[in-house]
């Protein structure tokens, strides 16, 4: 499909305990390269296949969780008319100015869905200074760590209101829902959401709690790179949540664990492509452990019970 509007999930900031021990994690384990720090200290990372400066940023605090999520549109008059329908929209909107919270960015508009979670959008990013060869290209600049994220792939949100939330997407970021879940009286449980041919690049849970968030999915190339990122998960003594195994929301293949500050992750591949003209796949909430674990058919419930 042509992109217009938002493009794809390229930030987060995430809140970690023990900095230097998810460091290594997210550098040795999962495989991200470190781009630099901060004046305040935080540290960002990228995946090796990815082009902007940089796409996850650890802050050293007492909890773990999410500080915000950032979104990438595609260009900079797309920013200021976004900036405009989230206002109509009907939430407050700020301004974040260039290469100020974030090193290597351009301006930015922040704001806070129903759902307690801050976001951000953005238009221009510095390329990174080690990014994927453009001239004539190998396959990658050097042979990819750990688990070989590729790349930052999506996140599931956990708060009040996702059907607000649901429309928002839609109508003012221009995406569109592949995949939903309702309870019987007919109210929405979660919902996947995207902006292109993924099957998506958010969801949402319906949660008493705001601003909480269940994981983050990194996208790997194989399912023989699930299996590794198994390993892994076992040699370094991770505690695993669920998987290997495969949805059938989003046909996707996955594992899911918790990083040393208890953050939960995926890692993620496959997944059926996503067209905007699809019919939209419809589960009910008595089927949903069928749905997110396809092959055992039943709900884990620390897969629904914890987020951060």
């Amino acid at each position: 499909m042509a992109f217009h509007g938002t493009i794809r999930p390229g930030l987060i900031q995430l809140r970690v305990l023990d900095l230097d021990k998810t460091l290594d994690f997210y550098k040795n384990i999962l495989g991200l390269d470190e781009v630099g720090r901060t004046s305040d200290g935080r540290v960002m990372l990228k995946c090796y296949d990815e082009f902007d400066h940089h796409s996850v940023v650890l802050r050293k605090t007492d909890k773990a969780g999410l500080d915000y999520v950032g979104f990438k549109v595609i260009s900079a008059a797309e920013l200021e008319a976004i900036k405009d329908k989230v206002t109509k929209f009907g939430y407050k909107v700020s301004e974040v100015a260039p290469n100020t919270e974030q090193p290597g960015f351009g301006k930015q508009y922040k704001f806070t869905l129903c759902t307690g979670h801050e976001f951000h959008i953005y238009s221009d990013v510095e390329l990174a200074s080690d990014h994927p060869q453009i001239k004539n290209p190998d396959i990658w600049n050097k042979p990819p760590r750990g688990m070989r994220a590729v790349r930052l792939d999506h996140f599931l949100l956990y708060g009040p209101g996702i059907e607000e939330a649901e429309r928002f997407m839609k109508e003012v970021f221009d995406m569109y829902v592949p995949e939903i879940c309702n309870t019987p009286d007919g109210k929405r449980l979660a919902t996947w959401i995207t902006g292109n041919n993924k099957p998506h690049d958010l969801a949402f849970v319906e949660y008493p709690k705001p601003n909480t968030i269940h994981h983050i999915g990194f996208y790997l190339q194989t399912w023989e790179d699930i299996l590794h990122a198994a390993d892994l998960i076992a040699v370094n003594h991770l505690k695993l949540d669920i998987g290997p195994t495969r949805h059938a929301i989003t046909r996707g293949l996955t594992i899911y664990f918790w990083e040393p500050s208890g953050n939960r992750i995926e890692t993620y591949c496959g997944g059926y492509t996503a067209y905007p003209d699809s019919p939209q796949r419809v589960w009910e909430a008595s089927q949903l452990g069928r749905g997110l674990f396809y092959f055992s058919g039943e709900m884990i419930p620390s897969f629904l019970e914890i987020v951060t």
